[in-house]
């Protein structure tokens, strides 16, 4: 079962699809039927205000038994600002805004429920999602300005296909049972030079850059926050636990696939 089947749920219905029947839930299914027995994706985001996520709450008490075991798509936000240092699955969470605390609630709120059901259970704590139809070519052709390549830290992200493919590792190798994971490509390009090789590879003009300072009075508060934290999400645990090897390593890579459209082929 996949609960919030779209752009990114949609790719893992696809790789699932050979293995037997998957549903795909949306936010406007209101019945569906059980298969037994059953395992869940859940790529649902918490609502937009609160400090918890009742929509996962509701979801798990609408069950009407328990799965097998339940992958959950979190954030590396959970983290909060770590002023450009590394962070692994054992750094203790610091969440610093109301979206990351929601995350980090359903993680706990989760856990507590599989654990009280021997349920298994996958987290998965992952950056900015990108692919097809998800790089910011709209924001490049209003010439927003980014920030200063100076002040700007590290960044996290990965394509939406491998992102699919650890989330199938996720819910299928014994070894995830119970394990949170990081999730990133590896290249922490800053969020600044991933705009200008997109603008680059898309023919489009480069942002204008602007110190933090400055910067503020071009962004909505949402944008603006994730300004706020730094961190280099490190992600050994998944690639040797899971056997993770990226389709796109690189960042450049992956942009060029997804102006493409084209299929990707797997790294050996």
């Amino acid at each position: 079962m996949i609960a919030g089947c779209g752009y990114t749920g949609r790719r893992v219905a696809e790789r699932l699809a050979a293995r037997g029947p998957v549903i795909g839930l949306t936010r406007k299914a209101r019945e569906f039927d059980f298969p037994a027995p059953f395992d869940v994706v859940y790529l649902v985001p918490p609502p937009e205000t609160g400090s918890t996520d009742p929509r996962l709450e509701g979801f798990l008490a609408a069950l009407p038994m328990a799965p097998g075991r339940i992958v959950y798509i979190s954030t590396t936000g959970v983290y909060g600002d770590a002023d450009g240092a590394t962070v692994t699955e054992d750094t203790t969470p610091a969440p610093a805004t109301d979206r990351a605390r929601r995350r980090l609630a359903a993680e706990t709120v989760l856990r507590a429920w599989c654990e009280a059901r021997k349920v298994d259970w996958v987290i998965l704590r992952v950056p900015g999602i990108y692919g097809p139809g998800r790089l910011p070519l709209d924001r490049l052709q209003r010439g927003e300005p980014a920030l200063a390549e100076s002040e700007a830290g590290p960044g996290n992200r990965i394509h939406v296909e491998d992102l699919a493919d650890i989330c199938v590792a996720a819910l299928l190798q014994p070894q995830a049972r119970n394990r949170i994971y990081n999730v990133g490509d590896g290249d922490h390009m800053t969020g600044t030079a991933f705009l200008a090789l997109v603008a680059r590879l898309a023919g489009l003009p480069p942002p204008p850059q602007l110190p933090l300072a400055e910067l503020r009075a071009h962004m909505s508060d949402f944008a603006f926050s994730f300004l706020g934290e730094s961190r280099r999400v490190d992600t050994t645990r998944l690639r040797k636990e899971l056997g993770f090897r990226p389709r796109y390593p690189t960042a450049e890579g992956g942009i060029r696939a997804s102006l493409a459209g084209a299929a990707p082929q797997v790294h050996s």
